[in-house]
């Protein structure tokens, strides 16, 4: 169950002074650490990227812009020169320089990280000068530079002399110094962290960059309960709420002083089957694998109604799909690989039939409770859905602090998982998702095992492809036979609304990423 949050108690966790450049906002989860290469989770990525910044990042509308790069080049098919942008200091007030970044890729290389896939596909980098680096790929990479806004930049003195060389083992349940500390070149600095409580920032105001906005002081506090949250948003015990829940959007756009940015995200929700084991480790059928058998697997996604996901549960607020990329533009376009398969129950009992489970089995789905809209309540939606084809589903829902360390160890035969960001490319999904799970990282969000030697060779030679044209006929080709096969159910990309005080002004992303420098709230406005 969500755990609940007393208004009293609430008040208590959000007590800081009520100053109009204090910027007090709320989730249903809290970060999973401060590491910023231990986890790849959206929150955790979003708040750690006030602190740490990648040499590319993106502006308001996704584009690509220069942080603490200035300028990159690729200067031979597998060689990249990146120049540093000079007199930036890290918030313990040492420099940075190019053996600060040649340290980030390799800390972020090491098995205890959770972005190795994106480091790894960087290539070497060699120092050139002090603030001029060169990266040698082992092979080429079309999307090197989107590949660059996903290595945040960690200072190699501070990570040394705290004992912090290595990400931080989430999954293993280990703790570092850098779990709750932090020291990055960006915009805001962690003043303190309690974690599932509070964590609280400060301006820099040694920052290279641009300030849009005018905070000064930025108080998170995860609030589990969905109406509390919309609570304290109403009564202005908070500024801002990242994921208001849909059934409370209509009552939020008619409440006076709060206002609603909508917006649809990149990320794709799906479900995410065990296909590598003989016997499930959660499941009633002994000696095989029902979700080896494709028949199966397409029963499965044929009984999900999902026009009625998205109308009685999603409030509208959801866009069905049969891709599995977290952008339409990661498949071009191509309404042929968007298409869904059929709702169509009788086919769906008839396909069970086909592969001998007329009289249905029962396995455990493994779902989130505070980290995608509705995450607990759409597994159980799905639960009564399969429950049409005698398939007894037990949802097993938990906090993102406890279901993402599952995954990571494989303990699951069936999971809820969402996938997106700011990189829209197939690549970010090809290879950490589809693949085979292999060296340096391939694979390495490939919860259920699945391998599929097709697959595999096509999306390896897409990652490597540098004619535009060849690597779309790859891509495309990939993402036809991941559909064909029913390697995933997929289910819907989420449209996001972000609820505020009237008197705040924010920019709503794309990847559902606020960005703190871009904010602004006005005195005037606050209550």
């Amino acid at each position: 169950m969500r755990r609940s949050f007393a208004l009293a108690t609430l008040v208590l966790a959000l007590a800081s002074p009520a100053l109009s450049q204090t910027l007090r906002w709320a989730s249903q989860g809290d970060a999973q650490t401060m590491d910023p290469h231990s986890q790849n989770e959206s929150l955790t990525n979003q708040m750690n990227g006030q602190v740490y910044e990648t040499l590319i990042n993106r502006g308001k509308t996704l584009e690509l812009v220069p942080v603490l790069a200035t300028e990159w080049k690729q200067v031979a098919p597998t060689r990249w020169r990146v120049k540093l942008r000079p007199n930036v200091r890290f918030h313990d007030g040492s420099p940075f320089t190019a053996a600060d970044v040649i340290f980030s890729v390799q800390r972020a290389r090491a098995g205890t990280s959770d972005i190795g896939v994106y480091a790894a596909a960087l290539g070497t980098p060699r120092q050139v000068d002090p603030l001029t680096l060169e990266f040698d790929l082992p092979q080429v990479n079309p999307v090197f530079e989107q590949h660059l806004t996903t290595l945040p930049i960690m200072s190699r003195a501070w990570a040394e002399k705290h004992k912090a060389t290595e990400p931080v083992d989430f999954k293993g349940k280990s703790e570092g110094y850098a779990s709750l500390n932090a020291n990055g070149t960006g915009p805001f600095m962690l003043v303190s962290r309690q974690p599932d409580v509070k964590t609280v920032y400060k301006r820099n105001p040694a920052w290279w960059g641009k300030f849009e906005g005018n905070l000064q002081q930025v108080v998170y506090t995860p609030i589990a309960s969905d109406a509390t949250r919309t609570a304290a948003l109403i009564s202005g015990e908070i500024d801002f709420v990242l994921d208001p829940v849909p059934q409370d959007v209509p009552r939020l756009r008619n409440t006076p002083g709060v206002k609603v940015i909508d917006g649809p995200e990149n990320r794709i929700l799906f479900i995410g089957m065990d296909q590598s084991r003989d016997q499930l480790l959660y499941g009633s059928v002994k000696g095989k694998n029902p979700f080896k058998d494709v028949r199966v697997r397409r029963a499965l996604y044929q009984a999900i109604d999902i026009e009625a996901i998205k109308t009685r549960l999603m409030r509208g607020q959801s866009l069905p799909t049969g891709g599995i990329t977290p952008s339409p533009l990661g498949a071009y376009n191509d309404p042929a690989i968007e298409k869904r398969l059929p709702h169509d129950l009788a086919a769906a009992r008839q396909l069970m039939a086909d592969a001998g489970y007329a009289d249905g089995f029962e396995v455990t789905l493994d779902c989130p409770n505070n980290r995608y809209i509705n995450d607990e309540e759409l597994c159980q939606t799905l639960a009564a859905m399969w429950a049409r084809l005698k398939v007894k589903v037990r949802v097993n829902a938990m906090p993102r602090s406890l279901y993402f360390p599952k995954l990571q160890k494989l303990d699951t035969s069936m999971y809820l998982l969402g996938w997106g960001g700011s990189i829209t490319d197939a690549e970010t999904t090809l290879t950490p998702i589809l693949r085979s799970r292999g060296e340096g990282g391939t694979g390495s969000w490939n919860f259920g095992g699945v391998k599929d030697a097709r697959l595999d060779e096509l999306a390896a030679a897409s990652s490597r492809e540098a004619d535009p044209k060849k690597r779309e006929q790859l891509v495309r080709d990939a993402l036809r036979h991941h559909n064909e096969q029913v390697l995933h159910l997929p289910l819907h990309r989420q449209v996001i609304p972000w609820a505020s005080r009237a008197n705040v002004s924010v920019v709503h992303r794309a990847d559902n990423w606020l960005e703190w420098s871009w904010i602004t709230v006005d005195a005037k406005g606050a209550k």
